[in-house]
Formats: structure tokens, C-alpha cells, sequence
């Protein structure tokens, strides 16, 4: 059975890439106007239990590790990049990552109209901080800097609640869409990975080339209409071939 396609353009990101953070920077600095567009959609590497969800829909995540050649590849090459916009970057240590401690809070904060500046704050606390987001107490202190209940926020990956709705759901999303890797746009059937395909993206959306392009209801993975300048500061791929969407 084919994918249904949005008629909205989406930004699939994710905390753990730098090239989604990087992307994330990118929209939020140069194209401010797609952002607003765009419907946003947390994409993120699913445990054993998520894995085991979306199989029992008969889905999977379409996710292929890298090589250690790569891995480092990977550090020159966003050294470059950031280098290039004037980012500093402090490198996190992941031990026994769990992705659904930082992402799934995203949801709580979505609801309390804070969904941008979750975001920004994630990603200053991963990026420019060299914090471990997957640490339930980096969640909670992040949720209370933003008015969060931090408590709720720090346990959203043992809420099953939230796992078997909104996040079963975001997983389902990405699979369907085929976003094997981020940053990863969609707009109506095109798709667009990695950093260097920002700006076609963008392209896309401003020439009006896709029917419904930033129109239609916005989805409740969207951002506020109007951010603020403080909530917004500042996104791996599956594939082993390109260096722009992955990481």
C-alpha cells in the first residue's frame, strides 16, 4: 500500500545528529519564513520496545548503522561545517543512549505551547553545552528552566501513555514517509535529506512547485506561529553514502 504524502512541507529532526542541529540552525537563521511553514516531526531511534510496536503495524525503522570510518568522517566534516557559520560545538559522550528520554518530552512541551523552545534548549544543552541528553536529570532540569512539571518530563520514556500514543504515532510517521535518515524534509512526494538539501527544500516550498505548500492544518507536531526570539537560538543518517544527512 503506498504512503499517504502530507500536502505540508515537513522537517523531520532529531537531537542526537549534528547535522540536524546544524540544519536546525539553518532554518531558524537563513529561511525563518519555511520555518513557520513547515510541520515539525521528532524522529529518533527507537529501543527494543519501540521497535517492537512498530513491527506489530507491520512497520519498521528504516535505519542502517555506519561504519567507524565514517564516525569520523563525520567528525571533520561538521568541524567544517560549523566552522563555517561560526558555531562552536562541544561533543557529547553518549553511554547506553536511550533517545526516548530527551524526544518524547517534546510531546509535554508541544501541549504546553513551549515545542520551539524544547527544541532550542535540547539542542543548546547537547551541542553547545556537551550535555548528556539522555540523562533523565539534564531532561528535568531543562523542563523546569522552561516551566515544564520536570518530574513528568524526566519519566516521559517510562510513560506508557505517551509511548503507545504520540510516540508510536512520530515512529509510524517517519516510517511511512521512508525518513531513513535525518535531517529529512518532505514536501508532497519530494524528499530531501541532509544539510546540502536545505536550500533546495526551501526552493521547493517558496516557488509553490508542490499543491498545498504551507497551507492546511498544521499538525500538532507544529511549532507556535510566532516564536519568539528566545525560543529560538540556535539536526544521522541511515545511509552509509552521504556525509550532509547523516550522523
Amino acid at each position: 500500500m503506498a504512503a499517504k504524502r502530507s500536502k505540508v512541507p515537513r522537517f523531520y529532526f532529531n537531537f542526537r545528529s549534528p547535522y540536524s542541529w546544524i540544519a536546525y540552525r539553518d532554518l531558524m537563521d537563513r529561511y525563518p519564513d519555511v520555518a513557520q511553514a513547515v510541520e515539525w516531526h521528532p524522529w529518533w531511534e527507537p529501543d527494543a520496545d519501540g521497535e517492537r510496536r512498530m513491527a506489530e503495524h507491520r512497520r519498521h525503522f528504516p535505519y542502517a548503522a555506519m561504519s567507524r570510518e565514517k564516525h569520523l568522517y563525520i567528525l571533520q566534516d561538521v568541524r567544517r561545517l560549523t566552522a563555517e557559520r561560526g558555531l562552536s560545538v562541544s561533543w557529547p559522550v553518549d553511554l547506553d543512549p536511550v533517545w526516548e528520554v530527551p524526544h518524547l518530552p517534546y510531546f509535554l512541551a508541544l501541549d504546553a505551547g513551549l515545542g520551539p523552545a524544547y527544541i532550542e534548549r535540547v539542542y543548546r544543552a547537547r551541542w553547545l553545552e556537551g550535555r548528556d541528553i539522555c540523562d533523565r536529570t539534564t531532561i528535568a532540569a531543562i523542563a523546569e528552566e522552561l516551566g515544564l512539571p520536570a518530574d513528568r518530563a524526566a519519566a516521559a520514556a517510562e510513560d506508557e501513555e505517551l509511548r503507545a500514543g504520540r510516540g508510536l504515532q512520530a515512529l509510524l510517521t517517519l516510517s511511512e514517509a521512508g525518513a531513513f535518515g535525518v535531517p529529512f524534509f518532505t514536501h508532497g512526494y519530494d524528499k530531501f535529506w541532509g544539510v546540502d538539501r536545505l536550500p533546495a527544500f526551501v526552493d521547493s516550498i517558496r516557488s509553490g512547485s508542490r499543491p498545498g505548500a504551507g497551507s492546511g492544518a498544521r499538525s500538532r507536531d507544529t511549532p507556535p506561529a510566532e516564536p519568539s526570539d528566545t525560543d529560538f537560538a540556535a539536526a544521522r543518517s541511515a545511509d552509509p553514502g552521504h556525509a550532509g544527512g547523516c550522523g
